[in-house]
């Protein structure tokens, strides 16, 4: 029979064109990877480092189970997120108090992946600390790394990536087709024929289009950069400027100029040509990290010689130099600036003394941002503003610590972060918030409503990672700035985070209490988006104490709160514990329509947390019926609660425990067992379509991994064994060392019982007759 392969994780961004030559390279990144942990890709910016990591990443996606994942560090300027934006890129919603590497660890300890870090020369120290705890304490992990230098960690191997090959000048007179054959002349070729349609390497330009090949050194980047130029001159026109610029550059040498200094060149050049908008335009967007859209780039570039009208022109031109790249984003496009080019701009905004003044403008346009988006979280456009601060997640952390840096600006830090409260947690980013909080409170210790909203915001977060002792001393003083202002609204956000905490530590009498404070604040103050966040929970204490009736008015209430205003944060919460209320006043089929239209809601968001708590309601749900459903939702839910560094919500733990007993009585301890582990070997994306009902076979494939004694590594190493592959062919396809392809053969007869290869053909043969619909 035919086995399905296997879904694969590869977080790899889309290439935006055509990846030219390097089969070389290609092929000894994948020789390192096979035999070292560690192997970084080095060289000079615009060699090409970047794209040859990705592509050499795309390339081994199957060999890895567990995925490729990138994690961009070029626009990350303090080496303290480093572990953050690691866990982040790996989709892990840290919501623990533990120290973020356990959480990591943890989380990592028998995964079977490729990481990419990429860019790590400014964060040098910290990358080659991470990379070391890593690889000693996650066996399964390969990491390939680009930098400007090697990490210096014991085990690394490192490669320079060289220039692109390009034709010597030995007094030949090679053909047009045989100069095609070296990646410096196709790449300039190719991109070429991108700005000047029909453009050929022929034997009237070969001669030309080698010297400029060999002027640039054979730098992708430089190459690029001047294959642009051919919208507006000839090949013989580029070559004689390239002479010009060069011999200026050299003092009249003919000596070749260091690789760094070439680039420089080029990129000068590519700045001359720019009209002084432009210049100016380029330097000012240098601000941005991470990327910007155009209305980012007339609110922050605009003025001071640049008309707001003047923006999208000079943004065309200078995607037209290729100074700036477009990259599609669903409905919307957004710019970037190649980390070289972007450094290249700084250094000019310095030099015109604007650099202060931007960062300025910068800061300005993420506190505008996130406060329109703090002031319409509660409304119809919520899906897009949380979509649009993911994005602008660099932006936003490039503000917070020029905050945080700059005298003056901490308490304009702590409106930013502040407004940033629903976001941190739709993110799942509780520990980077903490942490910005953390600092900035230090920083700004007037006793300001700024800083009364900011310690509301840290006491909510910390409670989330059930850290109660810090909380509970930030509410003291939260509640007395509240006081002393006279403030409603901080009032009744401390009385918030104080019956959430009550909640969550099982206190339900003290959650009321509370949370009708509040409610009544909330309303007192005109906040609706409060008062629908305090009333949710102040239903749910009411029906942990069994009061059903009132519980069930008030989850009513929310509802309408929600749907007059579109919302659908809240109300997919509110959705997850009115199901489980029903559910528990036995009408169960209502209950679970309200968990899968909670699921549905919280889609758009990756709210993984809220969907592993719908899963889990279903499970409890599906216990007392549909039992082998129960097991496999089971398995499901705890393998989410391992990402999450955190356990089950306390609260409902008193659900948890009987229908689990529940399940295992109706199906028998082996059964349901059968049914935990398919659950948890199945992928969220599977996980979710089960829950759903999308599905009722998604999980089948995992009956083979029930009944075989084999790892999922040994499984798959079986299935290339029934192939006919050879242990060489094996290590070559999978990426690893022979003698690790051997002892795998071998731990795979030994394991079986087997003493050849065929056996463990017709093994593998028979695993597959049992997988459609068949019991274990």
């Amino acid at each position: 029979m035919t086995m399905t392969a296997p879904i694969v994780s590869c977080r790899l961004p889309a290439e935006l064109n055509s990846f030219v030559g390097r089969r070389r390279e290609i092929a000894e990144v994948k020789r390192l990877l096979s035999e070292a942990r560690l192997v970084t890709l080095v060289g000079v910016g615009g060699v090409g480092k970047t794209r040859l990591s990705l592509r050499v990443g795309y390339d081994l996606r199957r060999a890895f189970p567990d995925g490729v994942w990138l994690v961009e560090l070029a626009a990350l300027e303090s080496p303290e997120l480093l572990l953050q934006t690691v866990t982040e890129c790996l989709e892990i919603q840290d919501r623990s108090v533990r120290p973020s590497i356990e959480v990591l660890l943890d989380h990592l300890k028998d995964k079977q992946l490729l990481l990419i870090l990429d860019n790590c020369e400014h964060l040098l120290d910290s990358c080659a600390m991470l990379a070391e705890t890593l690889m000693r304490s996650v066996p399964g992990l390969r990491i390939l790394a680009t930098s400007r230098q090697s990490l210096g960690v014991a085990g690394e191997q490192t490669m320079p990536v060289p220039t692109l090959p390009m034709p010597e000048c030995n007094g030949t007179r090679p053909s047009a087709e045989s100069l095609k054959e070296f990646d410096a002349v196709r790449l300039f070729a190719e991109r070429a024929q991108a700005v000047v349609p029909g453009f050929e390497v022929t034997g009237a330009n070969q001669e030309v289009v080698a010297r400029i090949c060999r002027h640039l050194d054979g730098i992708p980047l430089a190459i690029e950069l001047a294959a642009v130029r051919l919208r507006a001159i000839s090949v013989e026109q580029l070559l004689a400027r390239l002479d010009d610029r060069f011999r200026l550059l050299t003092m009249g040498a003919r000596t070749a100029m260091p690789r760094q200094q070439t680039l420089r060149a080029l990129i000068d050049w590519s700045y001359s040509l720019c009209t002084d908008q432009e210049r100016l335009l380029w330097a000012r967007l240098s601000v941005f990290s991470g990327g910007l859209d155009l209305e980012a780039a007339e609110q922050v570039c605009a003025g001071d010689g640049i008309l707001p009208e003047e923006v999208v022109d000079l943004m065309i031109g200078l995607v037209g130099k290729s100074v700036l790249a477009r990259e599609e984003h669903d409905s919307t496009v957004r710019f970037r600036l190649l980390e070289t080019i972007r450094q290249y701009g700084r250094e000019r905004l310095r030099e015109a003394g604007e650099e202060a003044e931007l960062k300025v403008r910068h800061r300005d346009w993420c506190h505008d941002l996130v406060t329109r988006a703090q002031c319409e979280w509660f409304g119809p456009n919520q899906v897009a503003w949380f979509t649009r601060l993911h994005s602008e997640h660099g932006n936003l952390r490039t503000a917070l610590d020029h905050c945080l840096t700059t005298p003056g600006e901490a308490e304009r830090g702590l409106a930013i972060a502040t407004a940033l409260r629903f976001y941190w947690i739709a993110a799942g980013s509780l520990r980077e918030g903490r942490g910005w909080l953390d600092r900035l409170l230090t920083a700004c210790a007037e006793p300001t409503p700024a800083r009364a909203g900011a310690l509301c915001l840290n006491a909510r977060l910390a409670v989330l990672q059930s850290d109660f002792a810090l909380a509970a001393k930030m509410l003291v003083e939260c509640h007395s700035l509240g006081m002393k202002l006279g403030d409603a609204g901080i009032l009744a956000g401390a009385a918030y985070v104080s019956g959430l905490a009550a909640l969550i530590q099982r206190d339900f009498t003290s959650a009321v209490t509370f949370l009708e404070q509040a409610v009544e604040g909330h309303c007192e103050a005109g906040e609706d988006m409060g008062m629908v966040n305090a009333l949710m929970y102040l239903a749910t204490a009411h029906s942990l104490l069994g009061h059903s009736d009132q519980a069930q008015t008030q989850y009513k209430e929310c509802l309408a709160l929600c749907e007059a205003r579109e919302d659908h944060w809240f109300r997919s919460y509110t959705l997850w514990v009115y199901g489980i209320e029903l559910w528990r006043q036995g009408d169960t089929a209502q209950a679970i329509e309200m968990e899968r239209e909670a699921i549905r809601l919280k889609r758009p968001f990756d709210d993984r947390l809220g969907i592993a708590l719908c899963i889990e309601a279903l499970a409890w749900m599906a216990a007392d019926g549909a039992t082998e459903r129960a097991a496999v939702l089971f398995g499901a839910s705890q393998e989410s609660w391992r990402s999450f560094g955190a356990p089950l919500l306390s609260y409902l733990t008193g659900y948890h425990d009987p229908a689990e007993a529940l399940a295992r009585e109706h199906l028998g301890g082996r059964r349901f067992e059968a049914g935990f582990r398919k659950g948890a070997e199945l992928t969220s994306t599977e996980a979710i379509a089960y829950a759903m009902c999308e599905t009722d076979q998604v999980a089948e494939p995992a009956r083979k991994a029930v009944a075989s004694p084999l790892t999922r590594r040994e499984m798959e190493i079986a299935r290339l064994v029934a192939q006919g592959m050879t242990n060489k062919a094996i290590a070559s396809q999978l990426v690893i060392a022979q003698r690790t392809a051997e002892a795998h053969v071998e731990h795979i007869l030994n394991k079986l019982g087997f003493n050849s290869r065929a056996q463990i053909a017709a093994w593998v043969g028979e695993q597959g007759q049992l997988l459609p619909g068949k019991s274990p």
